[in-house]
């Protein structure tokens, strides 16, 4: 399993992915789940997986194909495209088709496989956004009403970004914002780990501005959720029914 999270806010993009994959309590590996891509001042694109390991390497190696040799098969490459809307298209189109390939070589163990993305980005002179992708290839969009996405086991971490995101929360608190939602997803789901991919795409930047690997040993990730367990636990005795 995973968790992977991005934020679209006015100052900009803030992203956050786990590393854990696991086939079995006894198969368990660190893979990265964000993949960067970006002529600097030009574009940047950020892809965030979850899912089938098989399904979304094979997607990322095939667009990055796309790049090195655009004129293979007339594959359309994700730093060529016009819109951020063509890159979630291009995106939606190869996972769709890696999905399709690798399903019909499982067929016979009778194995389904499956994988989502976060796509999210900005090309120099149009708008900031993020795309969910999910395996059929269709995706929907981040808004000012839910300016966030999620992807993998996203269910205990939405709370806190229900509460807390607006599209004008600062990129320091958004920063604050989504470690907790990890957190709070790293304590209830052992199939989601340590280390943490971190980055930033500031707005009209068109290049990522902060990229971290935070480690399970990071003193200040640490402090951060002793900090907020406490918070929790002070909240609760304050609490009157």
């Amino acid at each position: 399993m995973t968790y992977c999270v991005g934020l679209l806010l006015k100052a900009g993009m803030v992203l956050l992915s786990d590393t854990r994959t696991n086939a079995g309590l006894d198969n368990i590996a660190t893979y990265r789940k964000m993949f960067t891509f970006e002529v600097p001042g030009e574009r940047a694109v950020v892809l965030l997986t979850a899912g089938s390991l098989s399904v979304t390497q094979t997607t990322i190696a095939r667009l990055r194909e796309s790049i090195e040799h655009p004129e293979t098969d007339g594959a359309r490459s994700i730093l060529a495209a016009q819109t951020m809307l063509e890159v979630a298209e291009i995106v939606g189109n190869t996972l769709a088709s890696v999905r399709q390939d690798i399903d019909g070589k499982m067929s016979a163990s009778k194995v389904s496989v499956s994988a989502s993305m976060i796509v999210a980005g900005q090309r120099k002179g149009g708008a900031m956004r993020m795309f969910l992708i999910y395996p059929e290839g269709n995706f929907i969009e981040a808004t000012e009403d839910t300016p966030y996405l999620q992807i993998g086991e996203h269910k205990y971490g939405k709370p806190i970004l229900d509460r807390v995101v607006t599209p004008d929360t600062s990129l320091e608190d958004a920063r604050k914002a989504v470690l907790l939602s990890m957190d709070s997803t790293l304590r209830s789901n052992l199939s989601v780990g340590m280390p943490l991919d971190y980055c930033v795409i500031e707005r009209d930047a068109c290049t990522v501005s902060q990229v971290q690997r935070i480690e399970a040993q990071d003193e200040d990730f640490r402090a951060m959720s002793q900090a907020w367990s406490n918070a929790l636990r002070d909240g609760f005795q304050k609490i009157r029914i």
